[in-house]
């Protein structure tokens, strides 16, 4: 007995007469009624009555039928899983994270995700870059959120997203009342950053652009840690939006005015061989969310996203 045999049996013993089974099933009735006999002799019982008003099932016929339904709508399901995960629609995806982003950008991503994809399992892992990249290369995450970025040869990187910058400090400074801060308001303040290539750059570069040199505070190990040392002193910190979701007691997050557009870059990385569906789907997340949520007014000039 094999799938085709189950099928057409099936289709007979629900129709309960071979010419609108064959019609159902899309060949004439003489084989049909060759595959019938054929299985019958098979399983050395009786299926079947047949009478003037159509056919009629045995008890081994019933007995069949119901075992054919399990087995064919497994068969279904089976093909159905496999189709869906050949899509990226099920199956179980990896993911590694890093720092502020955390708090927003990536949670809005993953929760498209998931309204998108409700069968996928996801898994989060939260590790540095370094780790991450090992991870990446032994299979243990698919794909990584990150600002601090690997330059690797076998390792793609792809725009998430471009960040406003706001003004974390302490809840008692001079400026923490303010609906928006002026830049050249931070002349005489101590500013802290993080670790992330290009971060101190951006913030000399915003503050020149406002007539003067930023005085520094010791770089914090990252944008997290350099908001919470505004909580515990007076310095202030050039922050992502996504850091207004941590709410520390005692630090405030106020608007930053700029003549320029000022922000910070997510970006996620993957391997390049990879071919991953779920990692595809996944991508294709990401490139949506960065359209719906682009601004113009962050896109550096002269650049494109790619």
């Amino acid at each position: 007995m094999d799938f085709r045999q189950l099928s057409y049996f099936a289709a007979v013993a629900e129709e309960r007469h071979l010419g609108r089974a064959a019609e159902r099933l899309h060949i004439s009735q003489p084989p049909l009624t060759r595959h019938i006999k054929a299985l019958e002799s098979d399983l050395g019982v009786q299926l079947f009555t047949r009478t003037p008003r159509g056919m009629l099932l045995t008890e081994a016929g019933e007995t069949l039928l119901k075992d054919a339904h399990a087995i064919l709508g497994m068969l279904r399901t089976a093909a159905d899983r496999a189709h869906r995960s050949g899509n990226g629609q099920t199956g179980h995806i990896d993911i590694g994270l890093y720092g502020s982003a955390t708090f927003g950008v990536v949670s809005e991503v993953l929760r498209t995700f998931k309204a998108g994809h409700p069968d996928v399992d996801v898994g989060l892992h939260y590790a540095q870059t370094p780790a991450q990249v090992q991870a990446l290369r032994q299979g243990r995450v698919v794909i990584v959120f990150e600002r601090l970025l690997p330059k690797e040869p076998d390792i793609d990187v792809q725009l998430v997203a471009r960040e406003p910058l706001v003004l974390a400090m302490n809840s008692h400074h001079r400026l923490a009342k303010q609906k928006a801060v002026d830049i050249g308001s931070l002349r005489h303040e101590t500013i802290r950053i993080g670790t992330a290539p290009g971060e101190a750059a951006m913030a000399v570069e915003l503050c020149r652009l406002h007539g003067f040199e930023p005085h520094f505070a010791p770089v914090a190990s990252d944008v997290l840690m350099a908001t919470l040392h505004t909580a515990t002193g007076s310095d202030v910190a050039l922050v992502p939006w996504s850091m207004t979701h941590v709410q520390f007691p005692g630090v405030v997050y106020v608007p930053l005015k700029t003549r320029t557009p000022a922000f910070m870059e997510l970006h996620c990385f993957y391997l390049a061989k990879e071919r991953s569906p779920l990692l595809g789907a996944m991508l294709e997340t990401i490139r949506s969310y960065r359209l719906s949520r682009d601004d113009p007014r962050l896109r550096p000039s002269g650049k494109d996203d790619g």
